[in-house]
């Protein structure tokens, strides 16, 4: 353990080194001091939970335009700003007095530093501590209490409806069921299927039948007799409401601060939310009120607004608190109001109740929690929803169809991260009160010049990301993630001017992997994504292709014994031949007989061509 710590401070020491080169500040010993001696009496949690926190403070700082009294609660003040990285923070803030310095055009590089320093382990996967765990899945239960208990005057429900009619009844009235296709999804199931057994059904349940009936969906073929006296179809159990299998929730590695809580959907239910929210989708990013506001897949619109806003502070961007589990059942489902069937068949593919780790069983007045298919879609739409009904407030503007095209031009939304006029900030957070939503003021910005939406954050026009280690530091070869992502981080901190950073993570590297040779940037083999002297790698020449190739380490998915015959394997090919197009998705290469781990990868030493080098 000692040693583990050990790695992670000289890490730190090389980060802070290089931060400190990167804005032209003098290195302070004292600094130094202050990581190692803390970490010693607090442990790893310093970097990964304190420093993230520290930062959190600093941002807020940035925004309010000057360090209030109450941040920085944890550590000595020298003046009015905090003794730790003062040499930086001094150059952002007046010592005195505490108030932004803007006439300093260093700033955004101090920013980026201070940031860097403070963050880069504040994603670093791995369990928490128990009680970390048990407040989780206590915060998980209380947003059910207060959900069960949350009551919304009669007038705004009413209010909310109608919005919800005229800004989604054009595009949704159309969807027909009949017409949907209904897919496997890449996770796990809550009876722990196999990817390959997903298609084996065991279980559907009675109230998918009036929208995704079994024959025809899950069994995709017009069948005759014969078939209906097979066993495959015999093997499969209908069960009522009362009797089906709850969602599973799990705690999945998020950040040493907190679990993700994720609730696992059964396979069948997960099967029939996959075919609305491709429809879903599909009609959202297409039509012209929507397209471009309500993103499910490019986020790159709200990180070039984030970027501008550091500018000109245009736009606010908000970040909030348990999302998913805040979006109330009757209000997501009155959405769908305008095509009754497809609203129907929404509720009928979700879960009604859900058991947490310890078997406890939850009855969910949430519409869904993150894990069912729909989650993301549906919150998409909720937040739109009370976005342009607060700015239709703030204009005093009644609801009609050509007040809301005028105002969904300045609403943007990726899930709970959303982008609205920074005038109009207060009103959209009074709104997003109103029903059921909490903004967490520690993530939104919309003073100052700090912005951060879809992974950019920014600061005056400059990007100001850091780089997250997010992996811990891999010891053998056996470590394939760590070992991947180490080497990454390694490419990153070079791209960004860290170079000390950089060499400590690629000699860990090549501790274990051995020589790693300087790569282009589109190779997919693991190395060095810059140019630098001839590694020592072993090369051959190809006498077949007459070009000469090199020995290299290259990141594999990881394969698994799982068969499947008759029609379950007739099933899956018929999806596959749908999904062709979607290359993105790993593939096993005798897909009836072998799975692919999802989220998992090895590395194999192959023999690649010498086009992959720099």
């Amino acid at each position: 353990m000692k040693s583990y710590a050990s790695d992670y401070l000289e890490l730190a020491r090389r980060i802070y080194l290089d931060a400190c080169l990167h804005c032209v500040a003098k290195v302070s010993h004292r600094d130094l001091r202050t990581i190692r001696s803390r970490v010693q009496t607090q442990g790893l949690s310093f970097l990964t939970i304190t420093l993230p926190d520290f930062c959190s403070d600093f941002e807020k700082s940035l925004e309010l335009g000057q360090v209030d009294p109450s941040l920085f609660r944890s550590f000595k003040k020298s003046g009015s700003i905090p003794a730790f990285l003062q040499g930086m923070i001094g150059q952002v803030f007046v010592k005195e007095t505490g108030r932004i310095n803007y006439d300093n055009p260093q700033i955004p590089k101090v920013v980026s530093a201070v940031r860097q320093i403070c963050l880069a382990f504040k994603k670093t996967k791995g369990a928490c501590v128990p009680s970390r765990e048990r407040r989780a899945i206590e915060g998980f239960i209380a947003c059910e209490q207060e959900l069960s208990s949350y009551q919304l005057p009669e007038e705004d429900r009413k209010n909310f409806s109608y919005a919800s009619f005229v800004l989604w009844n054009r595009i949704l009235a159309d969807i027909r069921l009949d017409l949907l296709v209904p897919r496997h999804g890449p996770g796990n199931t809550a009876e722990r299927y196999t990817p390959n057994g997903k298609y084996r059904w065991r279980i559907w349940h009675h109230r998918l039948e009036p929208y995704f009936p079994l024959i025809g969906n899950g069994f995709p073929l017009s069948i005759g007799e014969s078939f209906v006296e097979t066993e495959e179809l015999k093997q499969v159990t209908y069960v009522s409401s009362d009797m089906e299998q709850p969602s599973r929730v799990v705690l999945v590695p998020k950040t040493k601060k907190a679990p993700r809580i994720i609730a696992i959907e059964p396979a069948c239910m997960q099967y029939a939310q996959q075919a609305i929210r491709d429809i879903l989708y599909k009609k959202l990013e297409s039509d012209y009120l929507t397209a471009g506001h309500v993103n499910f897949s490019d986020q790159s619109i709200n990180q070039v607004l984030a970027m501008s806003s550091s500018i000109d502070s245009r736009f606010a961007t908000i970040d909030l608190k348990d999302a998913s589990d805040r979006v109330p059942l009757d209000l997501a489902l009155s959405m769908f109001d305008s095509n009754p069937d497809l609203r129907d068949a929404i509720e009928a593919c979700r879960s009604r109740r859900a058991e947490l780790p310890d078997g406890r069983i939850v009855h969910l007045s949430k519409f869904a929690s993150m894990g069912n298919a729909l989650c993301f879609p549906v919150e998409s739409m909720y937040f739109y929803t009370i976005c342009v009904m607060a700015l239709l407030r703030f204009h005093n503007l009644p609801v009609s169809r050509r007040n809301i095209e005028r105002v969904t031009s300045d609403v943007f939304v990726y899930g709970d991260d959303l982008i609205i006029p920074a005038d109009a900030a207060t009103v959209v957070f009074d709104y997003l009160q109103k029903y059921n939503c909490k903004v967490n003021s520690r993530k939104t910005f919309y003073r100052g010049k700090f912005r951060e939406s879809c992974g950019v954050d920014a600061f005056d026009g400059t990007d100001v990301t850091p780089v997250y280690i997010t992996n811990d530091l891999p010891k053998n070869l056996r470590n394939s993630s760590e070992l991947i992502s180490c080497v990454e981080n390694g490419n990153r901190f070079h791209q960004n001017g860290y170079y000390h950073t950089s060499q400590f993570l690629f000699e860990r590297a090549e501790e274990i992997l051995g020589p790693l040779p300087h790569i282009s940037e589109s190779s997919g083999i693991l190395g060095k994504r810059f140019w630098g002297p001839t590694s020592k790698v072993t090369m051959r020449y190809n006498r077949r292709y007459h070009d000469a190739e090199i020995r290299a380490w290259v990141p594999s998915s990881v394969e698994f014994k799982d068969p499947i015959d008759g029609f379950a394997a007739l099933h899956k090919a018929l999806e596959k031949l749908e999904r062709l197009k979607d290359l993105s998705l790993p593939r096993a290469k005798k897909p009836m007989e072998y799975s692919v781990l999802h989220g998992a990868a090895t590395l194999k030493r192959r023999w690649v061509a010498r086009y992959n080098l720099a």
